[in-house]
């Protein structure tokens, strides 16, 4: 779709922010064609692992504020533009495939609620990470302040929200909320994909099911189904795949069913 670009090699796919001149501002059409993308790319046989970046320096400065007197005028049009922006983040968090959020430069506000919702965040040295909700009078989502708290506790959270301040990659870091830093993080991001995209796609999906579960809070995980997806795979051919090639000491070729 416009804004933005997908492209897929040797089973990585990478997702690409494309509005460079507008440091990947999001606009609605942006947020809701992120949700529709990563349910694609959920299904998609030949994905094993997706990459989400921006393009041009900047992963994102967040929502498009120039826009939100179309869009955001009013409290029916702000709770239908809430439930794209937490479509978008559902989407990335329940596709079947580990994702891994690429960041550079500015990774703001919507930015960073994107890169919550994946399973890890790379980040270059010169990022700049924060959430400037309280500059603007918003109330952070619920389902984002969850993954906020899940990932760097209570007070972090707190200090990230109540003062609107951009940290660095490092101090990002050790507060947890950025997994690794590098001058290269495209590239260490691609590697531990290609790496991933080896192994037992289901087994990635059913620990990504249960984990993402677990990590939102009381009764988000549906037992009964994390068990009967438990109950699927030991009866996979991939099951069967993986104990004849530990047997024959070759390398398993898994094929996701």
């Amino acid at each position: 779709m416009a804004d933005i670009d997908v492209a897929i090699q040797d089973k990585v796919a990478v997702v690409t922010l494309n509005r460079p001149v507008l440091r990947n501002a999001m606009t609605l059409a942006m947020w809701q064609g992120i949700a529709e993308i990563f349910t694609r790319l959920g299904h998609d046989t030949d994905v094993r692992a997706i990459i989400l970046t921006g393009a041009g320096g900047n992963f994102s400065v967040g929502a498009d504020v120039s826009e939100f007197a179309k869009v955001r005028s009013n409290v029916p049009e702000s709770k239908a533009y809430e439930v794209a922006v937490d479509a978008s983040s559902d989407a990335i968090a329940n596709a079947p495939k580990p994702v891994i959020a690429v960041l550079e430069g500015y990774c703001l506000g919507g930015g960073c609620h994107l890169s919550m919702a994946c399973d890890f965040r790379y980040a270059h040295t010169d990022t700049a990470i924060g959430i400037p909700a309280a500059k603007l009078s918003i109330v952070y989502g619920v389902r984002s302040t969850q993954r906020l708290l899940g990932l760097v506790g209570l007070t972090n959270a707190k200090r990230i929200l109540y003062s609107a301040d951009r940290f660095s990659a490092v101090d990002a870091k050790n507060m947890g909320l950025v997994d690794r830093v590098s001058n290269d993080p495209m590239a260490d991001a691609k590697a531990f994909a290609t790496d991933i995209a080896k192994l037992a796609p289901l087994s990635v999906e059913g620990a990504k099911r249960i984990l993402t579960g677990l990590s939102m809070g009381p009764g988000a995980l549906d037992v009964e189904a994390a068990d009967a997806f438990i109950d699927r795979v030991s009866a996979s051919e991939d099951y069967e795949e993986g104990r004849r090639a530990f047997a024959e000491k070759r390398p398993p070729m898994f094929r996701g069913r």
